[in-house]
């Protein structure tokens, strides 16, 4: 279990989202912005492959389409074992498996902050003139299946809260095709309806961790990051960011990893129209190693928000799994719709990329409809 686990982390990436790359190889962020050389390999690519079809003899190309792969009865083998690990911990916790049409509405996607989403959907009109994609994440679809089981004339909810559901999705993203960066993808998903305290934020964070150690995976191995977009907030409100460009400044931080400091500072100004001298103060505090560290530099000090985050690395230490945590102020999530605590999995070796990650997205179902907020975290 545990050589075949630690196989298969760095063949997979767990999104909890925990997200198995249609390919093996590790995931890792890339962009439009990155095709330039990487198109013209794949292009060289795809013509050895008309080679090898041509000298098979082959009618067809022998290859699936870019971006997606076969799964062979083996691989079969080893995807089940894996989804079965993610059905055993997900009812262990309580969770009840959901599924959705991998055929969406495109417009659950266009919440117009920036997201790398938007422009990675296979969109298109259908022959009734319906604008659909292929998901290319799940919590939308959930979204939706919530807000069909609210009363219309009371907003009340049909179904008893909280609800804690899970799933593991296929989904599909056109983006740059690299190791371990496919077009088609599945994901396990776990989502926490209708609780608003960070009990539920522990309760995810634990069984991620349960996840890990039922294949073998240790604390030495893989760690926790974990940040809060509410002391963010309070950070960047201090810094004159306004409300309603908050998602937005979120998205473009979310880029530091990739883009660098200085590039991130570029857009505050470019996009939000910040000062240098503020998205300076911003993307230092970034770079803090402790969450006391982080309040100082950014002037937010005992805050509510920094309160609750701190209760939160508290608890964990109480059910104990504490040593997988570590705070990162770096961690925003490039998704819009998070508003409270967030988190990412990393190997600690620094090889791969994101293994899991998610957080609060308590104002998702207000963007889509809902005449109350509903908490979620997922």
């Amino acid at each position: 279990s545990s050589h075949l686990g630690s196989s298969l982390l760095a063949h997979r990436r767990l999104h909890l989202r925990v997200l198995v790359q249609s390919c093996p190889g590790t995931w890792a962020n890339g962009s439009f912005a990155a095709m330039g050389k990487k198109d013209d390999k794949a292009k060289q690519d795809s013509g050895k492959k008309d080679e090898k079809d041509k000298k098979a003899g082959a009618v067809i190309s022998l290859d699936p389409p870019s971006g997606t792969r076969d799964f062979f009865p083996w691989d079969m083998r080893q995807q089940r074992w894996l989804f079965n690990k993610f059905r055993e911990v997900a009812s262990l916790y309580g969770f009840q498996e959901y599924d959705a049409p991998v055929l969406e509405h495109e417009e659950l996607y266009k919440r117009k902050a920036g997201e790398e989403i938007t422009q990675q959907m296979y969109n298109f009109t259908d022959k009734e003139g319906a604008q659909v994609t292929l998901r290319p994440e799940m919590t939308p679809s959930l979204a939706r299946m919530v807000l069909s089981l609210m009363r219309a004339e009371t907003g009340q909810m049909a179904a008893q809260l909280p609800l804690k559901w899970f799933s593991i999705p296929q989904c599909w993203r056109f983006e740059t095709t690299q190791r371990g960066r496919k077009r088609e993808h599945y994901q396990w998903n776990m989502d926490i309806v209708g609780v608003d305290g960070i009990a539920a934020e522990i309760e995810l964070l634990s069984a991620i961790c349960t996840f890990f150690e039922s294949i073998g995976i240790t604390s030495q191995d893989v760690g926790l990051k974990v940040n809060s977009r509410k002391v963010l907030g309070a950070v960047l409100k201090k810094a004159g960011v306004p409300d309603d460009r908050f998602a937005e400044t979120c998205v473009i931080i979310d880029k530091q990893d990739k883009i660098g400091a200085e590039e991130v500072r570029k857009e505050m100004t470019s996009k939000v129209g910040l000062s240098e001298e503020v998205g300076k103060r911003i993307t230092d505090a970034t770079a803090a190693k402790t969450l006391e560290e982080f309040a100082e530099l950014a002037g937010v000090g005992e805050s509510p928000e920094v309160i609750e985050l701190r209760k939160l690395f508290d608890l964990a230490k109480d059910y104990g799994y504490g040593d997988w945590l570590q705070f990162d102020a770096s961690v925003v999530r490039g998704l819009a719709y998070y508003t409270g605590v967030v988190f990412e999995g990393f190997d600690r070796k620094g090889i791969l990329r994101a293994i899991c990650g998610g957080g609060r997205y308590d104002r998702l179902l207000s963007l889509y409809g809902s005449p109350g907020q509903i908490s979620c975290v997922g």
